[in-house]
Parts: C-alpha cells; sequence; structure tokens
C-alpha cells in the first residue's frame, strides 16, 4: 500500500466521530448494584457507584429504618450491603423496568423478599429507585435516592408462599404484570401487590436480552 493511500485512510479515520460514552451501560451498573446488595458482596459497589455518591431515602414504612442521607461509596456500603446482611438473608430483588441505553437517569420500581436472620419471619416490601449516572467516563452512578413505600412482614410459616412465588420472577428485571399475576393469595402482601398495580402505566416495557 502506498504512503498516499495510508495517509488517506488516517485522514479519513480523523473525520470519524468517536462513539459517545462507549461501553456505559447502565443495566449493567443496576444489575452489579442488586449482586453487591443481596449477596452481601460490598466490594462491588466500586463499578457501582462513584466514591463520593450520595445516597438519600425516602423512608414510607415504619417496620424498617436507614438513613436519610448518606455520603460517599464505603458509607453506601456500611448501609446498603454490611448492615442489611447482618439482620436479612434470603434476599430477592427486583427492578420493574429496565433503564434505556445511554441513560442519565432512570426512575423505576422495585419489589423485594427476605428473611429476618433472627426468628425466620418474612419481608416483602416494594418502592421506587431513582438513578443518576455521571456525565463523564466511567459513568457510575453519582447518586441514587430509594423510596419505601411499604414493608410488610409475615410469619415463617409463609415462607414457602412467599419464596415459590418470588422464584418464579424473571431476575432482575421483573415488571408489575408479571409480579401481580404470580402473586400468591396472601392478605399482608396486599398492599404491596396495589402498589405495583400503580406502576403497570408508567413502567417502561422490559426489553429482552441476555444477561
Amino acid at each position: 500500500m502506498s504512503k498516499r493511500a495510508v495517509q488517506g485512510m488516517a485522514a479519513a479515520s480523523d473525520l470519524t466521530p468517536p462513539m459517545p460514552n462507549a461501553g456505559f451501560d447502565p443495566s449493567a451498573i443496576l444489575r452489579g448494584y442488586f449482586h453487591a446488595k443481596d449477596e452481601n458482596r460490598p466490594h462491588l459497589l466500586k463499578n457501582v457507584f462513584c466514591a463520593d455518591a450520595e445516597l438519600n431515602v425516602n423512608n414510607g414504612a415504619a417496620s424498617i429504618a436507614f438513613p436519610a442521607v448518606t455520603r460517599g461509596r464505603e458509607a453506601i456500603a456500611d448501609v446498603l450491603v454490611r448492615r442489611f446482611n447482618q439482620t436479612y438473608e434470603n434476599i430477592y430483588s427486583f427492578y420493574m423496568a429496565r433503564p434505556p441505553d445511554e441513560a442519565t437517569r432512570f426512575s423505576c420500581g422495585w419489589l423485594v423478599g427476605m428473611t429476618e436472620k433472627d426468628g425466620g419471619n418474612v419481608r416483602v416490601g416494594c418502592g421506587g429507585y431513582d438513578w443518576t449516572f455521571e456525565a463523564q467516563a466511567p459513568r457510575l452512578a453519582s447518586q441514587l435516592t430509594i423510596t419505601i413505600d411499604t414493608m410488610h412482614m409475615l410469619r415463617p410459616g409463609q415462607f414457602a408462599a412467599v419464596f415459590e412465588w418470588l422464584e418464579q420472577l424473571d431476575y432482575p428485571w421483573s415488571s408489575p404484570a408479571q409480579a401481580r399475576a404470580r402473586a400468591p393469595a396472601l392478605d399482608l402482601i396486599a398492599p404491596v401487590l396495589h402498589y405495583l398495580g400503580s406502576l403497570g402505566s408508567r413502567a417502561a416495557p422490559i426489553q429482552p436480552r441476555i444477561g
């Protein structure tokens, strides 16, 4: 190949605009958050939150407690992973929608089921997430607001019915329709199902993907 041809190819490549935020995948960040929180792996939050990220919790449930504001990734790891997993196990969390590619902000509902380590009571709750991602690479989450709408406690005898339900849901991307359709007939989770029903018209459709 002549020197002139090589120079022409280089010049053409210089005119090709770079791909913006190449490699940014908000779905991977959200998956990483559940892997860290539900599986007691605080070190994984390095791939979720930037070092000075902020967590805000709007707690509408009297049966569970979190600080209203937490600043810094390590402090967030203490609140959402280390301390959380001291109290709870068998944690199943679900997003009620999936973020679009290149999202800078994303809001969706969530559903969680878990058991208390002390006594074995079952917890089922729901609420909303509001995620904000950095504008520049690596575009990790700079802020997360968690709204806890309701959190109900069921006796250990309800474990089988609740977890048979949760194990049928697509993880981590479920939907209000799926969660409601497969739910057991238990009075204590009726407020959770009502909340999920209110998300139905606002939730983004689930896009089929692998992973």
